[in-house]
């Protein structure tokens, strides 16, 4: 994601989740790293996805996340701190722990 999700955007956003969100698929990861700007319409999309996925017992994680959209994050607490990785290898070292939980059951 690049650039400002906001009301002229987060529809297209929305537009492109939806295709996923319809396939078969469990976790979605959303890399934040060039995102600069996000509204409300954009902590929407991301709410409907998280729910979708949810419904499904499936993940959202976010990453990479910039420091103004971290400050929107913490401010209106968009989504657990759990969701929320400092960046992709720390994301990557959590998902191979729950991998290899799931393998040891």
């Amino acid at each position: 994601m690049d650039g400002q999700l906001d009301t002229l955007t987060a529809s297209d956003l929305e537009k492109s989740l939806q295709s996923n969100l319809n396939q078969d698929i469990q976790t979605i990861i959303f890399d934040l790293q060039n995102l600069s700007f996000v509204s409300s319409a954009g902590l929407r999309v991301f709410a409907k996805a998280r729910k979708t996925m949810k419904s499904k017992e499936g993940k959202v994680f976010f990453t990479n996340l910039t420091p103004q959209v971290k400050k929107v994050f913490d401010i209106v607490k968009a989504v657990p701190l759990s969701e929320v990785f400092v960046n992709t290898e720390e994301l990557d070292a959590y998902l191979t722990v729950m991998q290899a939980n799931v393998e040891s059951d």
